[in-house]
């Protein structure tokens, strides 16, 4: 389906969606991964010796500048392996000038002569600082077959700024372990367990590359695999050995060639040789684009050119699938006619060289854009970049089909009707179940061709991750996977394009433009993309209804290719090990292609108009009427209605809570009034490694910002919103399921706008749970429900920007794992006024951050996590901690308020829940004035009402967590407001019943009571106050009445 070669680091949209990952974010894929070939699941380097240069080379240099006898400083080295300088230096235990001063001592001593050794390590500095380039290859190669990688290294603090001397890129490590950061050096015992601690694997499952034998056999007691380094080659040779993988040849997205696809080397190396004339002592590198979906494409490195050979998949295919003849001739026709695509070299169609047919390319460097919304560009040029992308479309729209010589490349007329015969057929072929869309589709469509229609060049798959972009240009460089491509009907090119304005958050196939603002992001709306086509091909403006069978038809073709990307994944063909997973999605396109050739012109887009009313043409409808929903889906009600893995999900979490966390619940309420209520409370983080284990972690990010299941389970709000319910009725439960505020909003934060960097530094230990977090926004000095009140500075200086500021209810800050806060400041003061603000990540051990002291609800400190007021005084952080950018910090905070708004309220619903639960059981238990309080008419009414709140609440939450999920958190802002002061009210008014209720007994810590009740009384001012949701609601009630009038 796709084409599959790889420029720079980004991969294919397909890839990209159907990874399942690691906690570092790299792939590790299915039915071929590492860890299915070998046991190994981590490789560790030392670094000198090993990545870099042995230092002795550097010993020796220093030794001849300085007339200083040879050998000299290893000898002083080895003379006190326990208590000498260079051993309490890598220990951390001596700074630089201590250092050259003790050292300097040992020299002498061993010289009979004094000695200066002061300029030893400023040399390290100037010139220890280039790794060896095939090594830096090999772990990039480990890292793609979706191995841990970790650096475990006898290291020192720098010179000036104690930070420790590592000349290496450290994102291509997943760990790292310094002997002067832990305090010791190899081969100590204790730095081996820090280092199987932090990959939290076995020493089994791992192997140890390291230049000296000492430290070999200590990694050898742990289990640790150990390979001796001699020289970087023979050591990549001995490594590829015992993983079984090929480590050279690095390049983005590729693999080890899996078995199933394996190329006999000596006849490539032949074909090179006599067709395209490249001769080589070495033999070719080969590897794997790991992310086809149809035709296995392979990167090749020979004779010092990067090419890109592309064949038919091995076994039985379906007719007229994976035409690679095709493709070449298609390439090569239109690449002297002014359509951009790589040089063509050379075409195969004799099976007995490489089993199938096969052509080879030019590879060619430039970007891919995997993230269709181009998150790191600026909007005019996220402009540029579409409007290129249409510029090439007509350029192939136009080509002469005479002048290419492509008379003979398919029929001049009836595409349409020709295209659907072979689709449908090939379904049926591919047919693995009924599903009845794709039977009503196949009913449909035939009768509702077109009745004219035009032929160009088609290029069957024309989308942005299909293009080579300039390095730095808007300028496309290649057009890629050109496999369906044929003559027919252009409009089938145009209409792929726009299936990112039509598929929900969280499909795994597309990225969504579902409730994206693209005017501020400067993408073109779907009708401005239409208009752009349709004025540089000089054709008329498409009408509605001719353009909603066109959407219609080309969900029908994705969905019987997706058919048969199964149907090859279960019989063994599939070029990819994704296949299998992303053929189950050929039901979710069949039924979105139904929908869509069901509505009376009716556009589920980001940009929807009311067709019915002519005034309201081209503007932005955000009604949420039940007849506007109803294309969404039914809206689920109960759990019984979800998904089968999400009611597996909700029964686990619910029988975990109930033989784990409520029988500790009242020792926890114990711990929070002692004196070590600020400790960290050790029966949650041993329940903590339970969820962890039974896959009940990071339950909490939606599929919408967490594409294909990453870093989270998955689930879409709704799905969620259950399961937060549960979480809700017990005060501890959503830190054990690492699904507790903070700490949730900031993840979301980390993985929407963080960069690779951040993410590493600080989403993962939080994902994993190891560390805690806080949100630094509200300010004491200002009314900060109106966040453009906000005072503090983040002022830009060199490299780094200083913060200063004064908070309050920073909430999570007083934790004694709390390493990171999220602060929000004014960058440019005379910006707009929401472009002034910026959030920015600040380190909590960072000087001038201060506590100054705890706050309480009500007397409620939430120890150990609790409130805090926490001044910042002349803090400098790295430039390199700026989120998205500076200006955008309200951008951040809308896209961060979303789903934590739906916790909150289903924490509340679970409040109200146990509540009504624990009123209900005293009621039934205590009597008075001689019957049950159950009997009290009063009672009766007030548990009645209690249920009605709460189901009316209910409702309103999992409407608006499906709006979110369906049509995006800003067409949902207004059920968000409603439900914010929905929600804390309704439980407030449950909770005090029940406090009533139970008498005396209601308002001491012996019961959740008194704490729920401060809780709901926060949230009423905790994410906006209810006037500020109020103040919402009538506005869009007023502007909906206003459209009315007119």
């Amino acid at each position: 389906m796709l084409n599959m070669f790889r420029t720079g680091c980004l991969q294919k949209m397909l890839s990209w969606q159907h990874m399942h990952w690691r906690s570092a974010g790299r792939p590790m894929f299915m039915g071929t991964s590492a860890t299915e070939r070998h046991k190994t699941q981590a490789v560790i380097f030392d670094m000198g010796g090993v990545v870099l240069p042995s230092p002795l080379i550097l010993f020796k240099n220093f030794e001849q500048m300085s007339g200083l006898p040879e050998g000299l400083i290893g000898k002083a080295i080895i003379s006190d392996k326990h208590f000498g300088a260079w051993t309490r230096l890598e220990e951390g235990k001596l700074s630089m000038e201590e250092f050259a001063k003790e050292f300097g001592v040992e020299c002498s001593r061993l010289l009979g002569k004094e000695v200066d050794m002061s300029g030893l390590m400023p040399l390290f500095n100037r010139t220890y600082v280039n790794p060896y380039p095939q090594m830096i290859d090999a772990i990039k190669c480990v890292r793609a077959e979706g191995l841990k990688t970790a650096l475990l290294t006898n290291n020192w603090f720098n010179i000036k700024d104690q930070e420790s001397f590592i000349p290496l890129d450290l994102t291509l490590f997943d760990v790292v372990v310094e002997s002067c950061k832990v305090g010791y050096r190899k081969p100590h015992p204790k730095i081996y367990e820090a280092v199987l601690k932090e990959l939290g694997l076995p020493g089994q499952q791992c192997v140890f590359l390291d230049d000296i034998g000492e430290n070999l056999k200590a990694a050898s007691q742990f289990g640790i695999n150990t390979i001796k380094v001699k020289d970087p080659d023979q050591a990549i040779v001995d490594l590829e050995r015992h993983l079984g993988l090929t480590l050279r040849g690095y390049m983005a997205g590729t693999t080890t060639v899996p078995r199933r696809l394996t190329l006999d080397k000596v006849k490539l190396t032949s074909y090179l040789n006599t067709q395209l004339k490249l001769h080589d002592k070495a033999e070719p590198v080969v590897r794997c684009f790991s992310h086809g979906q149809s035709n296995p494409t392979y990167f090749i490195k020979y004779a010092g050119k990067n090419l890109v050979l592309r064949k038919k998949p091995p076994g039985k295919l379906l007719p007229s699938a994976h035409a690679v003849e095709r493709e070449y001739q298609i390439m090569k026709a239109v690449e002297g006619h002014g359509v951009p695509v790589p040089k063509m070299l050379a075409l195969c169609e004799d099976d007995s060289v490489l089993g199938t047919p096969f052509y080879i390319m030019e590879h060619l460097p430039g970007r891919i854009f995997k993230d269709h919304l181009l998150s790191d560009s600026r909007p005019e040029e996220r402009r540029a970049i579409y409007s290129e992308m249409i510029k090439t479309l007509c350029k192939i729209h136009s080509v002469s089909i005479q002048d290419a010589g492509l008379q003979g490349y398919g029929k001049h007329d009836g595409y349409l009707k020709r295209n659907f015969q072979r689709w449908a057929k090939q379904y049926e072929a591919s047919k693995t179940t009924d599903i009845e869309s794709m039977n009503k589709l196949m009913e449909w469509i035939p009768k509702n061709f077109p009745p004219t229609e035009r032929c160009t060049i088609v290029h069957g798959d024309f989308r942005l991750d299909n293009l080579i972009y300039h390095e730095y240009r808007p300028e496309v460089l290649g057009v890629l996977d050109w496999e369906l491509s044929t003559l027919g009907d252009p409009l089938t090119d145009l209409a792929t394009l726009v299936i990112c304005y039509y598929i929900p958050h969280g499909f795994p196939m597309f990225p969504s433009f579902v409730g994206e603002d693209l005017k501020a992001l400067g993408i073109p709306e779907e009708k401005e993309l239409i208009q752009e086509y349709c004025r540089r091909m000089g054709v008329p403006m498409i009408e509605d209804h001719v353009w909603d069978f066109y959407v219609a038809f080309n969900f029908f073709r994705f969905a019987a290719i997706l058919q048969g990307v199964y149907k090859r994944a279960i019989t063994g063909q599939a070029a990819s090990p994704d296949a299998e997973y992303v053929g189950l999605y050929a039901k979710e396109v069949a039924n979105k292609a139904w929908e869509v050739a069901t509505r009376s012109n009716h556009r589920l887009t980001n940009q929807t108009t009311a067709a019915s009313d002519p005034a309201n043409s081209g503007r932005r409808h955000y009604s949420t009427s039940a007849a506007d929903m109803t294309s969404a889906g039914s809206l689920i009600i109960s759990v019984e209605s979800l998904p089968e893995r999400v009611r597996t999900l909700h029964k686990q979490v619910k029988e975990f809570i109930a033989t784990h966390i409520a029988p500790i619940e009242l020792k926890y309420v114990a711990h929070s009034q002692s004196k070590d209520k600020w400790k960290v409370f050790e029966p949650i983080e041993e329940l903590k490694a339970k969820a962890k284990a039974a896959g009940l972690w990071n339950l909490f990010l939606p599929r919408e910002s967490d594409h294909g299941g990453k870093y989270g389970a998955g689930l879409s709000n709704l799905e969620y919103a259950f399961i937060c319910e549960e979480m809700g009725k017990y005060l501890i439960a959503p830190e054990v399921f690492n699904c507790s505020a903070p700490d949730t909003g900031n993840m979301e934060v980390l993985v929407k706008y963080g960069t690779e960097e951040q993410k590493q530094r600080w989403l993962v230990p939080l994902l994993n749970g190891e560390i805690r977090s806080c949100f630094g926004m509200t300010e004491p000095a200002v009314a900060s429900s109106d966040a453009t009140n906000i005072q503090s500075s983040i002022v830009r200086d060199g490299d780094s920007y200083v913060i200063n500021g004064h908070k309050w209810w920073t909430s999570g800050a007083m934790h004694p794992r709390c390493k990171l806060c999220i602060f929000m400041g004014k960058t440019d003061p005379s910006a707009k006024t929401h472009s002034q603000q910026s959030m920015i990540l600040v380190p909590m051990d960072t000087p001038g951050v201060k506590i100054v002291r705890s706050l309480s609800v009500y007397g409620y400190e939430d120890p150990p996590a609790g409130h805090a007021e926490v001044l910042f005084e002349n803090v400098r952080v790295p430039a390199s901690n700026m989120l998205l950018g500076e200006g955008r910090g309200f951008e951040i905070a809308q896209g961060r308020l979303g789903p934590g708004r739906i916790h909150h309220c289903m924490r509340l619903i679970g409040h109200a829940e146990r509540s009504l639960e624990l009123m209900i059981h005293r009621t039934m238990n205590r009597v008075a004035f001689g019957k049950p309080l159950a009997a009290q008419g009063t009672i009766q009414a007030d548990v009645a009402q209690s249920r009605i709140d709460i189901d009316l609440t209910r409702l309103m939450v999992l409407k608006a967590a499906h709006m979110m999920d369906h049509y995006g958190n800003k067409v949902a802002a207004n059920e968000i407001a409603m439900i914010k002061v929905a929600a804390p009210n309704m439980a407030l008014r449950v909770i005090d019943r029940a406090i009533q209720s139970h008498g005396g007994a209601g308002l001491n810590y012996d019961s959740p009571l008194p704490y729920f009740f401060s809780a709901g009384r926060s949230l009423r001012l905790a994410d906006g106050p209810d006037e500020v949701h109020r103040r919402t609601v009538a506005a869009r009630e007023y502007k909906k009445h206003m459209k009315h009038k007119l």
